[in-house]
């Protein structure tokens, strides 16, 4: 087993203000993912050392923010911890979501410094690894059924703290919008309702490679699933718009 105090020391290479909160998230999160692991294992080899710090990271990044998120209209219920259990289980497996629900019990008690933390994940993530983490924030604001005022608000400062670009939040914010919404298939693929069919075809193709699941592959099967879903609402919103023109 790894010690999540080593990986504390060691920061999870952002060696800032939250560096150790980090480094020991990796660790606990990677103990319990490599217990995981071997109870799943078929005699193949384990996950390697350097997807699983991008993917223990990657998750510590987004319990600090899920604190914040679950803070944001001045208190965090059980419901909400029942929401974020559930999600993290679903989407890393029983024990890694135990391990991450203790330590997201630990942030709530803390102040999260957005600034610091979201310039540190801007130096430390591709741009494609920031659009997957701000599509989990809003999919875990989403995950009650309503969106609160002061999560829309904060997710809206997180996107422009995180570096991206407003045609892309716009995105990822369709993706979770009324089905009747009659503008949210465009705006999935980040282009207007009077847009050319050619123009529709070219933002189709923008965006198949954009949110194709390799570009988060790295990170491991959980997020490549994430990614896909993502992907699969691109081709949905493309398949609506070309039903709505009658294009070929």
């Amino acid at each position: 087993m790894v010690s999540p105090w080593i990986t504390g020391a060691l920061g999870w290479a952002f060696f800032g203000p939250l560096g150790g909160l980090f480094g020991y998230a990796a660790g606990s999160l990677f103990n319990a993912a490599q217990r995981e692991s071997a109870g799943r294992a078929t005699g193949g080899a384990g996950p390697q050392a350097g997807p699983e710090a991008a993917r223990n990271g990657f998750i510590a990044s987004l319990l600090a923010l899920t604190a914040a998120m679950m803070k944001a209209d001045g208190r965090a219920t059980k419901s909400e911890l029942d929401v974020v259990k559930a999600f993290f289980a679903q989407q890393f497996g029983k024990e890694t979501a135990q391990e991450a629900l203790r330590l997201l019990r630990d942030l709530l008690e803390r102040d999260i410094p957005l600034g610091p933390i979201c310039a540190q994940i801007q130096r430390n993530m591709n741009y494609s690894q920031r659009l997957a983490l701000l599509h989990f924030l809003f999919s875990l604001a989403h995950a009650d059924g309503e969106l609160h005022p002061a999560e829309d608000r904060l997710l809206a400062r997180l996107a422009s703290d995180l570096g991206l670009h407003a045609a892309d939040v716009r995105s990822i914010a369709a993706m979770f919008a009324p089905k009747a919404d009659p503008n949210a298939d465009y705006r999935v693929l980040e282009i207007s309702p009077n847009a050319s069919d050619d123009e529709v075809r070219r933002a189709y193709r923008r965006m198949s490679m954009k949110h194709h699941p390799d570009k988060v592959a790295h990170l491991g099967a959980e997020f490549q699933k994430t990614a896909t879903e993502k992907f699969q609402r691109v081709n949905a919103a493309y398949a609506a718009i070309k039903k709505a023109r009658g294009l070929a």
